[in-house]
């Protein structure tokens, strides 16, 4: 094939998805980067001087026109993951990398991008475009632009060899889950598994061609087992399977453990944090977030744990005791699961079974659109025609006033060669271009929830429901800007311990009687969510939410603390158990291996910055509290919110527009009054 025929260099509205091979990939790249390369050079050269139109706009199209290729690549790379493809997307990481720091370390276009800061014509530029001016800045210096050549040249190898490094720990983790399966013939053995996870299992057994069931370490036929399985075991098996993940301690250990992975990413992080000039990696970090130290991180997240504590201990207390009651006196990391969803079942009389018969996967799409066009005042249609990488895949259009302002795809359901988790990632960034056209954002909304079996719908948990509004929450923020500067534009710019804000404060609505009567129906009979249900499950809201909040705070202590002491001798699993110590009400065994399968930190954007779940989650919780204030679907409210936060992307400072909301700074009490960790515990 010939580049001119190759689908990633064509002009496309929408990746061309069946047209896309393993064999486009290289060439493309390689040619976009030539290009690229080519095109800074006139740029550079240049007689006259150096403005947004002859300089950023330029830049930006390059970029977005690099982008439109890679980005598709990249997405199926984590959806439809296979041998030749992750080979092509592997080839392509060391050039795209070394791309990116020849870019934040060229002299001259730092110059250029510094001409325009300091010329009168950024007098009259927006408020957007001054923030993108000033970001550029930073990044050249977040690049190295300062160092001498020989540090440069070192920088250089350093991110080149932790792109790689974060894909071989997210094939690793990919290949380890994928590794691992149970097969059962007999029923007995899934005792108190329920039906709808059993014919799940079913199906994925017949998919390879085995009568009986299949469990896999996908997180849905994981849950079922930890969850509902009668037999301790069974339990246990899967939980250590599941645990020991990619590490030294599990499966086909020799093929896929993080380990060395992990040391080699904390080294080059360490190595490269004190070539910039900073103590640890940590305070890197947090050059481009809204957290001024690592101080302020700590104590922050240790006076979280300071007041949930207590509240967690109580939690488990009571576990045990109940545990104990059904005849398990020595409760273990596999029996948390299934012993917490007994005692909420006896104490709520409530089980997630029943619930999720209300959540059918279209009742719960049409409401939460129902909702967002009420507090946003926009439209959201299904499109039928277009092109996908898997039969499950939609697309929506999201229309203001009849006109499209952006578009997003679902891709709902677990699978194998899918990477597990959730995300949202931008197909597109929203953009007004050099023809003077308005390009419109894009997003990819990314699950891994139980998918439809046999002729029942795919029905959720109330907590895939809570994991579908927090991704649509960052598909609203990407989607409903409306910055037309690439660099600020959707959550482009957007500071990370300040990005989960419009995700966390979506999920609220998932708990108010208002927004379940949208999203909840029975999907066989149709009925709505039944008063004494509705009554039970916000009676249950809170419960083991001590155990849930330390946890989360073990994560981000664990992760922020790994980042600034590497170096002091101690080793990941001993950072881990000195936050454990401090933090955790139950530590797990010595051979969980949590660490070997943190994608977030290891693989993802999170490094020193999984503390930003917490740190947004104030900011949300007390963004919220103004609906409670002034009703929970006050569209004049949702205007503010969407005129404020979600409209202005990275152009201002997230705690500028939280202020500009709320109408003063944020407080840390309504998070915990969400949580229910206020008061004195019994």
């Amino acid at each position: 094939m010939s580049l001119s025929q190759n689908p990633l260099l064509q002009d496309f509205d929408l990746p061309p998805f069946s047209t896309i091979k393993a064999e486009h990939v290289e060439p493309a790249i390689d040619q976009l980067l030539a290009e690229s390369r080519t095109k800074i050079a006139a740029l550079l050269a240049q007689s006259q001087a150096f403005n947004w139109d002859n300089l950023v706009l330029p830049m930006d199209e390059m970029a977005a026109r690099l982008g439109q290729a890679w980005g598709p690549v990249s997405h199926l790379n984590a959806v439809c993951n296979s041998q030749v493809l992750r080979e092509a997307h592997e080839a392509c990481l060391p050039k795209l990398s070394e791309f990116w720091t020849e870019l934040g370390q060229n002299k001259q276009l730092f110059n250029a991008y510094q001409s325009i800061a300091n010329s009168a014509v950024s007098e009259q530029l927006n408020v957007a475009q001054r923030k993108v001016l000033e970001h550029e800045l930073r990044d050249f210096r977040l690049s190295g632009i300062d160092l001498p050549t020989d540090k440069q040249q070192r920088y250089a190898e350093i991110q080149k060899q932790l792109s790689e490094l974060s894909s071989r720990f997210s094939n690793n983790l990919l290949d380890a889950t994928q590794a691992w399966t149970k097969h059962i013939t007999d029923a007995a053995a899934l005792a108190g598994v329920p039906e709808s996870a059993m014919a799940q299992m079913a199906q994925a057994a017949a998919a390879k061609a085995l009568e009986g069931w299949l469990i896999t370490l996908e997180f849905p036929s994981y849950y079922a087992i930890v969850t509902y399985a009668d037999d301790r075991a069974l339990r246990e098996e899967v939980y250590t399977a599941y645990s020991t993940r990619a590490s030294e301690q599990g499966p086909n250990a020799a093929q896929f453990d993080n380990t060395e992975v992990i040391i080699q990413t904390l080294s080059l992080r360490q190595e490269l944090a004190e070539l910039l000039g900073y103590a640890n990696y940590s305070e890197l970090s947090l050059a481009t977030k809204m957290a001024e130290s690592t101080e302020q991180v700590m104590v922050f997240l240790n006076d979280l744990a300071k007041r949930s504590k207590p509240f967690a201990e109580r939690d488990l207390s009571e576990l045990r005791q109940y545990a104990a009651e059904q005849g398990c006196t020595d409760l273990q990391s596999w029996d948390l699961a299934y012993y917490s969803e007994k005692l909420r079942e006896q104490r709520y009389s409530i089980s997630e079974e029943t619930i999720r018969q209300y959540f059918p996967i279209d009742k719960v799409l049409g409401g939460m659109f129902e909702l967002v066009e009420r507090l946003f005042a926009i439209q959201i249609h299904e499109e039928q025609e277009f092109e996908h990488w898997h039969p499950d895949v939609r697309l929506f259009t999201i229309s203001e006033h009849g006109q499209p302002i952006g578009r997003f795809y679902f891709d709902l359901y677990a699978r194998a060669n899918k990477r597990g988790g959730a995300w949202m990632d931008g197909a597109r960034d929203r953009f007004r271009n050099s023809e003077n056209e308005l390009v419109l954002p894009v997003a990819y909304l990314v699950c891994n929830f139980t998918p439809a079996v046999g002729e029942h719908p795919a029905l959720l948990t109330h907590d895939e429901v809570t994991t579908l509004f927090h991704e649509f929450g960052h598909g609203l923020h990407h989607m409903l800007t409306r910055v037309e500067q690439l660099g600020v534009s959707g959550i482009n710019g957007v500071p990370w311990d300040a990005v989960e804000l419009p995700s966390q404060f979506m999920e609220n609505w998932c708990w108010e009687p208002d927004g379940l009567a949208l999203i909840a129906e029975h999907y066989q009979n149709k009925e709505k969510l039944p008063q004494d249900l509705l009554d039970k499950m916000l009676a249950a809201r809170n419960f083991q939410s001590g155990m849930i909040m330390v946890r989360q705070l073990e994560f981000s202590l664990f992760d922020f603390e790994l980042h600034s002491s590497h170096g002091d001798g101690r080793s990941v699993l001993e950072v881990l158990d000195s936050v454990r110590q401090r933090v955790a009400v139950m530590t797990p065994p010595t051979w969980n291996r949590f660490a070997n399968s943190f994608g977030h930190i290891f693989a993802g954007g999170y490094a020193a910055g999984y503390y930003s779940y917490k740190w947004a989650e104030v900011l949300s919780a007390d963004a919220f509290a103004r609906f409670e204030e002034e009703g929970i679907l006050n569209p004049q409210v949702g205007q503010a919110f969407r005129n404020t936060v979600l409209a202005k992307g990275g152009s201002y400072e997230p705690l500028e527009l939280f202020i500009e909301f709320r109408g003063r700074a944020p407080e840390t009490d309504a998070l915990l009054r969400h949580s229910g960790l206020t008061g004195q515990v019994a």
